[in-house]
């Protein structure tokens, strides 16, 4: 269990930085069918392309811990889900975006109970070892 969340944990991050890498480049130009135009919404773009960089960062930090702390999966994973909440908020408010937004919905509202799941597993067979020392 530990290793698929090690896995799942990893893919999530490197995915994280090379999007943030690409909004970073791109900008305006990385969402599909973005409508907007002038410097603000490039710069928004951009802002919230570095944003996720770091965010994928803290993922791949946490992939490389031992054991893998459940807090701050559940944290990383709860952020990803309030994605989708704000995804579901503009569903209502304005209808449906590009079909590529509906499947990353998808996947922000899968994903989470699964690390969540997966984070919760991984804690108790850290509770269950010998001791704290036995981990390091």
């Amino acid at each position: 269990m530990s290793a698929v969340l090690k896995w799942l944990t990893m893919v999530m991050g490197v995915a994280c930085v090379a999007i943030g890498i690409l909004h970073l480049a791109l900008g305006k130009n990385s969402v599909p069918d973005m409508d907007w135009s002038g410097v603000t919404a490039d710069s928004q773009s951009r802002f919230y392309g570095a944003i996720f960089l770091g965010y994928g960062l803290a993922w791949l930090w946490a992939a490389r811990q031992t054991p893998i702390p459940a807090v701050v999966i559940r944290w990383l994973a709860g952020i990803f889900l309030l994605g989708a909440v704000g995804r579901g908020i503009s569903l209502a408010v304005y209808g449906w975006p590009h079909w590529f937004q509906i499947v990353l919905t998808g996947i922000e509202v899968v994903l989470p109970p699964i690390w969540f799941w997966l984070a919760a597993a991984d804690e108790k067979r850290v509770a269950a070892l010998p001791s704290a020392a036995a981990i390091r």
